[in-house]
């Protein structure tokens, strides 16, 4: 059974740093591309990093370039996301999803996506 448990959410203040955390586990980690969605309230889902399956590789969001970094651990079956200088337009449900087994090409879309956490709720405040 597959399962992406994300970790590290909460309240921070504007200018602030969060790291999220997403451990995976029933599945061959290093195959898959991993990435990174938000829902902020009242609003769709929407994409916000994807990494390949070796880190070589990543895309963001024109809106969070430069802010946050995407990274995994291969060893730990861990994809984190570095999230600084936070704005409150930042907050939202970010859910870790894992993409489609070998493909080399990153994906923007959810329906590349195979398997999805829960999420957590990142909040800042202005």
């Amino acid at each position: 059974q597959v399962q992406l448990v994300e970790s590290g959410g909460g309240l921070v203040q504007a200018g602030g740093s969060l790291r999220l955390s997403c451990a995976a586990s029933g599945l061959t980690f290093s195959v898959y591309s991993m990435g990174w969605f938000r829902q902020p309230p009242g609003k769709e889902r929407e994409f916000v990093a994807a990494i390949s399956r070796g880190g070589t590789n990543t895309y963001y969001v024109d809106s969070v370039k430069g802010r946050f970094t995407i990274s995994r651990d291969n060893a730990e079956n861990t994809v984190l996301l570095q999230m600084n200088s936070l704005k409150p337009e930042d907050t939202a449900v970010y859910t870790c999803a894992a993409g489609r087994p070998f493909r080399n090409v990153l994906s923007t879309t959810e329906t590349e996506f195979n398997y999805w956490g829960q999420g957590t709720q990142v909040t800042v405040s202005s």
